[in-house]
C-alpha cells in the first residue's frame, strides 16, 4: 500500500438512514469525495451539537461501510455515550451533517493472498468488514472472532458469518458463543486456521491482549487504537500514546495522524495515558528499544 498521505475533505453530507444495531447506533451520510478516497481503517471527524454549540470538537468515527450510492454513502457506528453522540443519535434522514475524512492511517494490505483472522471488539469490529472486503479481493482467507460483554453488544455476527471462513464469537455473561473474551479463544483459533496475519479493532485492553497472543504465536498484528480524538488532524496532542519506532526509540505519537492503525508490538499498552520517561523528549530522556 502507497504511504502517501491522502488529502482529507470538508463536506455537509445528508443523512440518508438511520438505524439501531442492538445496543448501537449506525448513520449513514451522502458524503461525496470522502467515499473516493477511502481506505480500511480511515475514520471520519463530526460536528455535532449543531449551529452555536458549546460542543466545539469533534466526535471521531470508525467507518464501517462506503457506498457509491448517492455520489458516495459513509456508515459509522456508535453508542450514545456523551452529549454528543447522544446529539446524533437523534438525528433523522434529511438532516444534515458537517464531515471531515478520510482521517487517519489505513491498515496495510498483504501482497500475497494469506490466512487472516480480524479480531473485534464491541462496535470495534464495525471497521473490520471494509478490511475483509478488501483482503478477500486480494485472496486472502478471512476467519472473524468478535466479542463484547453482552449478545446485545456483538456487532456484526451475522454478517461475519456469511463473509469469514470461520466465525467466532465470544461474551463475557455466555449471552452469545462462548463465555469468555476474545483472547480466551484468539489461541485456537491461529492455530486451528493456520494464521499468517492478526487485524484488530476495540478496547485498548483488548488490543494489548491480542497483541501478546500474535506475538506468543510470532506472526504480525496490526491494532486500530481507540483514543479520544479532539481535532482528528494532529493539532490538538489529545491523542498521543507512547509507540515505538523502526529506529527502536519510544516517541508520544498521534493516534489520529500516525495511527489509527499500528504495529501492534510496537504500542506500548503498559504505558498508555503515560510519557514514560524513557521516551523522546520526555524528563529523565532516555530510550526504548525494540527487540
Amino acid at each position: 500500500m502507497s504511504k502517501t498521505p491522502v488529502t482529507p475533505v470538508q463536506v455537509t453530507g445528508t443523512v440518508l438512514t438511520t438505524r439501531r444495531v442492538d445496543a448501537y447506533h449506525a448513520l449513514t451520510v451522502v458524503a461525496p469525495g470522502i467515499v473516493e478516497r477511502f481506505r480500511p481503517g480511515h475514520f471520519v471527524a463530526v460536528a455535532v451539537g449543531g449551529p452555536g454549540t458549546s460542543m466545539l470538537t469533534r466526535r471521531a468515527f470508525s467507518v464501517h461501510d462506503v457506498k457509491p450510492d448517492y455520489g458516495g454513502t459513509v456508515e459509522f457506528v456508535f453508542t450514545a455515550g456523551g452529549a454528543g453522540t447522544a446529539w446524533l443519535a437523534e438525528r433523522r434522514a434529511r438532516d444534515t451533517l458537517d464531515l471531515v475524512g478520510p482521517l487517519g492511517r489505513p491498515f496495510p494490505l498483504p501482497r500475497d493472498p494469506v490466512t487472516c483472522v480480524l479480531v473485534g471488539g464491541e462496535y470495534g469490529s464495525a471497521m473490520l468488514f471494509a478490511v475483509a472486503d478488501a483482503l478477500q479481493r486480494r485472496g486472502c482467507r478471512v476467519d472473524f472472532v468478535l466479542g463484547a460483554a453482552s449478545a446485545d453488544r456483538v456487532f456484526g455476527a451475522l454478517r461475519a458469518r456469511r463473509m469469514g471462513e470461520t466465525t467466532t464469537l465470544t461474551t463475557e455473561d455466555g449471552s452469545l458463543g462462548m463465555r469468555g473474551r476474545v483472547t480466551d479463544v484468539l489461541p485456537g483459533v491461529i492455530a486451528d486456521v493456520r494464521a499468517d496475519a492478526v487485524y484488530a479493532c476495540g478496547p485498548m485492553e483488548m488490543l494489548r491482549g491480542v497483541t501478546a497472543v500474535a506475538v506468543e504465536f510470532d506472526i504480525p498484528v496490526q491494532v486500530a487504537v481507540e483514543e479520544r480524538m479532539a481535532c482528528g488532524i494532529g493539532v490538538c496532542m489529545t491523542c498521543v500514546l507512547p509507540v515505538i519506532g523502526d529506529d527502536g526509540v519510544t516517541r508520544m505519537v498521534r493516534s489520529c495522524v500516525e495511527g489509527p492503525v499500528f504495529r501492534g508490538e510496537r504500542v506500548r499498552f503498559d504505558d498508555v495515558g503515560t510519557i514514560p520517561f524513557d521516551a523522546l523528549g520526555a524528563p529523565g530522556g532516555g530510550t526504548r528499544h525494540a527487540g
